[in-house]
């Protein structure tokens, strides 16, 4: 990870802490053309653990990992993202592994960000 892939990983920390109340535990970016990949450990707070031993528990979680996150970045523009990279966001993609506790986002933006920060 470069130090702009690893500015990009605490942007995303703050991004999340901001609007979710917790960021993860851990994150790793990296960069691939027109996409920042973000791999995210320590995603669950206490409460969801608790709820993910519950039945369906899981599949509730990650619902709402997947989709509310999505949700929350088009609802929030992540503007600090665009600024540093220079770059416009265009899509999120978002999955969640409730039990591992793992993550991944993959951001999509208009340039070719692979290049600009290699």
């Amino acid at each position: 990870m470069n130090k702009y892939e690893a500015e990009f990983s605490n942007l995303v920390k703050a991004f999340r802490k901001r609007h979710m109340g917790k960021g993860p535990g851990k994150i790793s970016t990296t960069f691939c053309k027109h996409w920042a990949i973000c791999e995210m450990e320590g995603n669950l707070s206490p409460v969801e653990k608790f709820i993910a031993a519950a039945d369906n528990g899981e599949q509730m979680l990650r619902a709402a990992r997947t989709e509310m996150v999505k949700d929350m970045y088009k609802k929030n523009h992540p503007v600090e993202m665009e600024e540093f990279l220079g770059s416009t966001f265009v899509d999120l993609y978002v999955d969640i592994d409730i039990e591992k506790d793992f993550g991944m986002s993959i951001f999509v933006f208009s340039d070719n960000i692979q290049e600009k920060f290699s």
